[in-house]
């Protein structure tokens, strides 16, 4: 497995060929405090045929997480922004996260969905992303938010 691209297999002719992934590859950012929905998130996103990339669940020991991230963010199809009380005043890496996002964002045709605000709770969207990017609640209703967030994410596969 080439991590988001595909997998090698060999065929019956000794030949190795490379099938491509078709799941749509989703980057998930959040805090710290929100873990836990993230994960939730990722297993839930993995049930209904996407590929979610969470760092605890991908990053190796002894990796360079910072490269391996920037990596991540930039060949993912998707960037979902997980945004909560804890999030939205936050230092660090989660703000730098979302930059480096929407810096790939401005690479793409103006059409193409990429940046996606999710929120986990009642919380204020940072207004630069509010103005132009429509979100989707994770509350109070998480299924039917997780379905709309899917609908969003799958058209293109």
């Amino acid at each position: 497995m080439v991590d988001g691209l595909g997998t090698f297999e060999c065929g019956p002719d000794g030949k190795y060929m490379f099938t491509r992934q078709t799941e749509p590859k989703v980057f998930l950012a959040y805090v710290e405090e929100d873990f836990a929905l993230a994960r939730k998130l990722y297993g839930d996103l993995r049930a209904r045929g996407c590929d979610p990339w969470l760092d605890r669940m991908k990053l190796l020991p002894g990796q360079n997480w910072p490269r391996a991230i920037e990596q991540a963010i930039s060949v993912s199809d998707y960037f979902l922004a997980l945004f909560s009380r804890h999030s939205v005043y936050k230092r660090g890496q989660f703000p730098s996260e979302l930059r480096y996002a929407l810096d790939c964002a401005c690479h793409l045709p103006l059409d193409e969905e990429y940046f996606i605000p999710v929120r986990l709770d009642n919380c204020r969207v940072p207004a630069r992303i509010e103005r132009s990017i429509q979100y989707v609640d994770l509350f109070p209703e998480w299924e039917a938010g997780v379905e709309q967030l899917v609908k969003a994410l799958l058209p293109k596969h």
